[in-house]
């Protein structure tokens, strides 16, 4: 037992180590309930936007919700361990993590992998199915984290450094796209990693050149959609440009998409009032499903949601800001930097700022891999901040 003076009674008491070492503890409750916040408006979200589908197809209205909630229960099983476990735990096994996210990559390519919706991109395990995808996304993360909390921010000023740290990203991405055709991973594990690395203070030769990169891809756009008859991906750039030209075609999506936030208006027609999820929008539950939020709580509402992940945001970079060491927070780091590109580039498809790229809405849009694994990052953000120490 130990001693602490009380200012109030102005004696001495006694107080156990562990009421002391509980007093010491942090835990972001905040960043805890906004995501359980999002989730539960995400269930309401997702039932009024597939209950039609769901109801026509599995004659079943809570379809995709029952299985969506299946997902978040498996995910909560495997979440609660990841908290209460320190994260630098995760950090000797960064390397077989690393290996292992890669070989389920090839294994799309054998017999082990699965076609759906005309894309080879998932791997069935028998025991469980999932995407490649996401689980290359927490290898690099964590091992990203390791080699800049292995060399230092000293280090990075030499531009050596950076490009050997991300190649890891790099290789994963690589795979990615030439195993698996999933150019929008691809893109988000390569944003991932560079923002983590010029986070943790790159010099200016990285930054100059990843920034140069993205301003040349995105000038690009403009002038590629000539093009268009050369692949499917210069396709969908031209469809772009001009949805309007390609109505009939790759263009329906992105035109019914929009006529839903267009009819929206500022609030909506209220919720479950979509008249585009009733067939209209394909994917209404994936990657469209904004669309038809905007439709029906309209532009207040949409900039609600975009505001509940702004805190969420906020929330991961005050943990990162005070996270015990350089690695807790680099994974903070690129978990943050992991749910903003999707939110981004979601939105952005959905109204047409991007050329479509196939992204979910974190949490909202339906997908049991996606969820499961966006749980594991939330599950290693909440164990940093388990191990941040109240200053007293």
């Amino acid at each position: 037992m130990k001693r602490e003076y009380d200012p109030v009674s102005g004696e001495e008491k006694k107080v156990s180590k562990m009421k002391k070492r509980r007093s010491d503890s942090y835990f972001d409750y905040s960043l805890l309930f906004v995501w359980i916040f999002i989730m539960l408006l995400g269930y309401v979200l997702l039932y009024s936007a597939s209950s039609y589908t769901a109801l026509n197809k599995y004659n079943d209205s809570a379809y995709f919700l029952k299985n969506q909630m299946k997902a978040t229960l498996l995910g909560c099983v495997v979440m609660i361990p990841v908290i209460m476990i320190d994260y630098r735990f995760w950090r000797k096994f960064n390397k077989l993590i690393y290996i292992v996210s890669v070989a389920t990559v090839v294994l799309v390519i054998t017999p082990l992998g699965v076609e759906a919706n005309g894309a080879r991109r998932w791997v069935n395990l028998k025991v469980i199915q999932f995407q490649p995808a996401e689980l290359v996304k927490i290898a690099v993360i964590i091992m990203t984290a390791h080699m800049l909390a292995k060399c230092g921010s000293t280090a990075l000023r030499h531009g050596k450094i950076c490009w050997q740290i991300y190649s890891v990203s790099i290789v994963g991405a690589a795979l990615l796209y030439l195993l698996t055709s999933n150019l929008s991973s691809a893109l988000i594990v390569l944003g991932i990693s560079a923002v983590m690395i010029m986070v943790a203070g790159a010099c200016k030769y990285f930054t100059g050149v990843i920034l140069g990169g993205v301003a040349l891809g995105t000038v690009s756009l403009f002038f590629l959609g000539r093009f268009s008859n050369l692949g499917f991906r210069l396709h969908r750039i031209a469809v772009w440009r001009n949805p309007e030209a390609y109505m009939d075609g790759a263009g329906y999506q992105v035109m019914q998409g929009l006529y839903a936030i267009g009819s929206g208006g500022l609030f909506g027609k209220g919720l479950g009032q979509s008249a585009q999820k009733l067939g209209f929008v394909p994917e209404a539950t994936n990657d469209m499903i904004f669309s038809i939020i905007c439709e029906e709580l309209g532009i207040f509402g949409a900039i609600c949601i975009i505001a509940l992940f702004i805190f969420m945001m906020r929330r991961m970079r005050v943990i990162a800001s005070n996270a015990p060491d350089l690695f807790g927070s680099m994974i903070v780091i690129g978990v943050l930097a992991h749910i903003s590109l999707q939110v981004v580039l979601n939105i952005a498809v959905v109204t047409n700022f991007i050329p479509n790229t196939g992204v979910s809405l974190p949490f909202i849009s339906y997908g049991g891999t996606s969820l499961l694994f966006l749980m594991l990052e939330m599950g290693l953000v909440l164990s940093v901040s388990r191990r941040i120490k109240r200053i007293r």
